[in-house]
């Protein structure tokens, strides 16, 4: 539905529970998506995840996630798109000790290749690879470099929506199941999608699925509403699989696109 990408010649990513980071290209409401920012493209998000139940471990609530990014597109292709984009990630002080990483090295890479639907023939998906949160630290004893790739598909069927499926692979000396100590770096990726015309051309719903128990893996679902055609924002709630590691958190996303940039890039390619 929505580009939400970071980048022009770099990528940084933005969103960490306890010593997990996400960084965030164009996205669902949690997992990547399909869509690539188009050429000259420059892509403002800004996204805050609120913890809505009390840690027993820690005997109070994690400090809020916000995640300001900036993504670009860099490809003047119709029937390839490539994104890159850089984000900083900052944790509320409640958070504690296990928010040092981030604190210490803020910023990560990410980038994205895509195919849109029907580009080559009728009825091809829409085809997506990439990365994020590469880190900038990958050595010592703090290390921020989970460094997640994967892959998606995705069509829309009729009036039922858009249909994503992929999978994820990521660093397995970083993700791990907190209950069990054991690695677990990958999983598939699920999404629904749709514009709500019947509502409003301007309503859009999605729900999306992280697979595996590490600090990605959730159940994420919400709406966005766009204000104008180049701003929208979004309203989500997000469920961890490891549910007694990770709590549930509350998020609210705002992305920007600047047009005025987009029409000098296609001048200048006209040039």
């Amino acid at each position: 539905m929505r580009p939400r990408n970071r980048g022009v010649f770099v990528i940084i990513a933005t969103v960490l529970f306890y010593n997990f980071v996400f960084a965030t290209p164009s996205t669902q409401i949690w997992i990547p998506s399909t869509d690539v920012q188009g050429f000259g493209v420059i892509h403002l998000g800004w996204d805050s995840y609120i913890k809505t139940k009390q840690d027993t471990v820690n005997h109070g609530f994690e400090g809020s996630v916000t995640n300001g990014g900036i993504t670009v597109g860099v490809l003047p292709f119709k029937k390839l798109g490539l994104e890159i984009g850089i984000d900083y990630r900052d944790i509320g002080a409640n958070a504690g000790s296990r928010a040092g990483s981030n604190h210490l090295y803020p910023l990560y890479f990410n980038a994205k290749l895509g195919v849109p639907e029907d580009a080559f023939f009728k009825f091809q998906p829409a085809i997506a690879v990439g990365s994020f949160d590469l880190g900038t630290k990958t050595s010592g004893a703090i290390l921020t470099n989970n460094n997640v790739t994967y892959g998606l598909i995705a069509k829309n069927i009729w009036k039922i929506g858009r249909i994503s499926a992929g999978y994820y692979q990521g660093n397995d000396n970083l993700l791990y199941n907190a209950s069990t100590g054991k690695k677990d770096a990958s999983g598939v990726l699920l999404s629904w999608d749709r514009t709500i015309t019947e509502i409003s051309d301007k309503f859009w719903l999605a729900v999306d699925y992280m697979g595996a128990k590490n600090g990605y893996g959730a159940l994420s679902f919400g709406g966005a509403y766009y204000i104008t055609p180049d701003a929208s924002f979004i309203i989500g709630y997000d469920i961890f699989n490891d549910d007694k590691t990770y709590k549930p958190t509350a998020t609210v996303q705002v992305d920007i696109n600047l047009p005025a940039v987009q029409d000098w890039f296609k001048k200048a390619e006209k040039k």
